[in-house]
């Protein structure tokens, strides 16, 4: 299922603002790449670009490629909702529909395709919360509104929500930036169980989670103020963490950043 994802000369336009330049890297199927970098230098933004949610901004365009095993996702052949379904996004705060129930918060995108009982509906509601590491929690209220759970457990169930309609890579922007430490730790046990089955990249200003939860690790920075931002490097997160080839990795890493 998991699919490897390959970014070359990705350079990113807001209008004739040029946000990201140049930006090549490789996230291999099944594991965890964290983007880190101070606010500003484009993380989120090349998040947004490998499932075309950039492109729903008026003016925003894409130059170079991004590769789903092979497959440039931009070719003008290719299905942008598609590309969404295939590639899950979960965002920086817990979206769930709130007057929703549980249940249909999970199979949302399954009943916009069509085509399933609710039989099957109900057995993918279950598996997708089990693999949000929530069905426990919420068996027995699976009726209730969404709005109605934790914050911990509402970024769960938008998890089981991104998973239930099987895609092969799923994308996460600070997802735990609104979450108290217990329910950050949940999270970050989930994606080390999660990446057995899916490509995950995940954005993050923690230093100490992308340190946990990664397995290699791309530092993003600005060369100067009104600059596009740009991959400054890319290693496994060990070497990352404790011997990066560039000094300014280093310093942002150690916190004498600037």
């Amino acid at each position: 299922m998991a699919k490897r994802l390959d970014l070359s000369d990705l350079d990113i336009f807001y209008g004739a603002f040029h946000a990201v330049d140049k930006v090549t890297l490789a996230v291999p199927p099944r594991s965890v790449t964290a983007f880190i970098g101070p606010s500003g230098c484009g993380k989120s933004t090349v998040l947004r670009t490998i499932n075309r949610m950039h492109e729903v901004i008026p003016g925003a365009r894409v130059e170079g490629k991004v590769m789903l095993d092979g497959e440039d996702i931009y070719g003008s052949t290719v299905d942008p909702v598609g590309v969404r379904r295939t590639i899950g996004m979960v965002f920086q705060r817990p979206n769930p529909f709130p007057t929703m129930s549980i249940r249909d918060n999970v199979v949302a995108g399954l009943k916009l395709q069509g085509g399933k009982s609710a039989k099957a509906l109900d057995e993918v509601c279950e598996r997708a919360l089990r693999g949000a590491n929530l069905w426990t929690e919420v068996k027995d209220r699976l009726n209730k509104p969404g709005g109605g759970l934790s914050g911990g457990q509402q970024q769960r169930l938008c998890i089981a929500r991104a998973i239930a309609v099987q895609p092969e890579v799923l994308l996460m922007d600070e997802p735990c930036s609104a979450l108290d430490p217990i329910s950050t730790l949940a999270i970050e046990d989930l994606i080390a169980t999660l990446k057995k089955d899916f490509t995950i990249v995940i954005v993050t200003h923690n230093m100490q989670q992308a340190a946990r939860v990664s397995d290699q690790t791309a530092f993003f920075n600005l060369r100067a103020a009104g600059e596009p931002g740009h991959l400054v490097e890319i290693d496994d997160t060990a070497t990352m963490f404790s011997s990066p080839s560039q000094k300014q990795t280093e310093d942002y890493i150690s916190g004498r950043f600037g």
